[in-house]
């Protein structure tokens, strides 16, 4: 424990600790703290056991970013035995974008270069987010940003 409480990590990790606990369909939550950034690891079963582990770990932990890496798998496809050839299944679509929350100096480029590692597809962060963005160049702090694979 710091001088004025609990570090971040500390509290990071007792957040997990809580959620892992909560039976919101999450596995291997994980944790890990870069300064103030938080970044969330695991598995869980659906979409919106994600976002219910996010919103509890926000609801617990203040810091000045948290990243949502949380992994859904995409769902087993069977084909049935009787179907013979045909044109192979296209690969499974990736699970669901990562958040992102804007901090002070973020820039859709600086951000495309952290995920993509080209500034020049900043658009496709802007395209993903047109409900809550209307110019590239202006983002706000504390906006969450759907970042897609």
């Amino acid at each position: 424990m710091g001088i004025f409480g609990k570090s971040l990590e500390e509290k990071a990790q007792e957040a997990v600790a809580e959620i892992g606990q909560m039976g919101l369909g999450v596995w291997q939550l994980t944790a890990t703290v870069d300064g103030q950034v938080v970044t969330l690891k695991g598995e869980a079963q659906n979409l919106e056991a994600k976002t219910r582990v996010m919103q509890e770990f926000c609801a617990r932990v203040e810091c000045e970013n948290v990243i949502n890496t949380i992994r859904v798998p995409a769902p087993a496809t069977r084909v049935p035995a009787a179907a013979g050839p045909g044109p192979p299944a296209p690969p499974p679509v990736s699970a669901e974008p990562t958040i992102h929350v804007v901090v002070a100096g973020d820039t859709l480029g600086a951000l495309a270069r952290r995920y993509y590692g080209k500034a020049s597809l900043y658009m496709k962060i802007f395209e993903a987010n047109r409900d809550i963005l209307k110019d590239p160049n202006l983002i706000k702090v504390g906006q969450r940003l759907r970042i897609p694979a």
